[in-house]
């Protein structure tokens, strides 16, 4: 399974269609998080730029998933595959029985 990175160009200005999707948008990310599939999700400050990090077989899979977005008919995607994407881990304190 391989990483691919996806950039997403969005709309200079945001109509009333695009702000009443972004609930949804925040759904369908938390559950393709959930799945494993989107490894990380990032909005630029100026809103102008989104990327997100997938798992996945295959771009066409990648596109798939995306594909599935509320806001995709606003966005610009572009994918590039990634030889490898570091992240920090959350660091869960061990737990001891003793």
């Amino acid at each position: 399974m391989s990483q691919y990175m996806v950039e997403f160009d969005l709309p200079d200005t945001m109509d009333e269609g695009f702000a009443n999707r972004i609930p949804a948008q925040r759904l369908k990310v938390e559950e393709l998080m959930e799945k494993g599939i989107i490894l990380s999700y990032s909005l630029s400050i100026d809103r102008q730029k989104l990327w997100c990090i997938c798992k996945a077989d295959s771009e066409l899979e990648v596109m798939e998933a995306i594909s599935e977005f509320p806001l995709i008919d606003f966005m610009s995607p572009a994918i590039t595959e990634l030889m490898f994407h570091n992240m920090v881990a959350a660091r869960i304190p061990l737990f001891s029985l003793n």
